[in-house]
């Protein structure tokens, strides 16, 4: 966690608290879900199977190896080379399946009917929720008085497993990309529905849909979304370089882009969380 004067991102009288995801192993907070996940389910003899982007992919593959069971991990041809890398080196079956998150889920649900493989969904199942969870329990423990805190939204599992443990006690904002708006068309909808799934952050903030165990949590709980450009995901990944040296994946930097865009504006004097979520990319991809 770090505290900064909010002035060195262009928010005078504001202060940020980042909670820094991105230094779990794997580089992002799946490795919570993913590890949580795997140490509550029985795991057969085939191993393991994840569709993903590339972080969920890399923390299930991780997960794995430290348990030492088989992975395979279906991923779409988006998926960043950073993330491909590493899903390898920690020693999963990497296998490329169509163009986009959906893609690869149907071909995970086909691998693991066909061999019995245990399934971990990046979002819609109750362990991963849970594991994420733990991310707004060690945050409301290392930050006592957050006025609200910017999250982004993919799935929702994160977004869903916080507003599970903050329970309403700390007003939460789903940020999203414009070309990915999942839980803002949700919401509209009243019910999980298909969105647009595109942009620089396709690779992990673009499923088709948000999850069915999460959704009932953000109505109840998360208190608005907000949707920022690429461009203004881009000038997030900057400043963070820029004031931190901290390198963010597009996805990673979305909750702090809607702060840089003013997407959302927070009123002076508030302190801010901000997570940072991911970091599973390489520094030449936003310079």
């Amino acid at each position: 966690m770090i505290e900064v004067d909010g002035a060195d991102f262009g928010l005078a009288g504001t202060r940020l608290v980042f909670k820094l995801e991105f230094l779990q192993h794997a580089g992002s907070f799946k490795t919570r879900g993913a590890f949580n996940s795997v140490l509550s389910g029985d795991i057969p003899a085939a191993g393991v199977v994840a569709a993903s982007g590339g972080n969920h992919g890399a923390a299930v593959a991780y997960a794995a190896m430290k348990t030492r069971h088989p992975a395979t991990i279906f991923v779409p041809s988006v998926a960043s080379p950073a993330k491909l890398e590493q899903i390898r080196g920690y020693g999963a079956r990497l296998e490329i399946a169509g163009d986009r998150y959906n893609d690869a889920l149907l071909a995970s649900e086909k691998h693991a009917a066909e061999s019995g493989a245990a399934a971990i969904h990046a979002y819609d199942q109750p362990a991963t929720l849970a594991g994420q969870g733990t991310v707004a329990m060690e945050f409301e423990e290392q930050a006592h008085a957050l006025d609200a805190v910017l999250v982004a939204v993919g799935g929702g599992g994160l977004i869903g497993g916080m507003a599970a443990w903050y329970a309403g006690r700390v007003p939460l904002i789903g940020v999203e990309p414009e070309e990915a708006p999942t839980l803002t068309r949700a919401l509209e909808a009243g019910e999980p529905v298909d969105a647009p799934a595109g942009g620089i952050a396709a690779d992990s903030l673009a499923p088709k849909r948000v999850g069915a165990l999460m959704f009932p949590i953000a109505q109840r709980y998360v208190e608005r979304t907000v949707l920022v450009t690429d461009d203004a995901i881009r000038d997030a990944q900057r400043a963070l370089w820029r004031a931190l040296r901290i390198v963010a994946e597009p996805g990673g930097a979305a909750a702090l882009a809607a702060l840089v865009s003013g997407a959302w504006k927070p009123r002076p004097g508030q302190t801010v969380g901000v997570l940072l979520c991911g970091a599973n990319t390489a520094a030449v991809e936003f310079r």
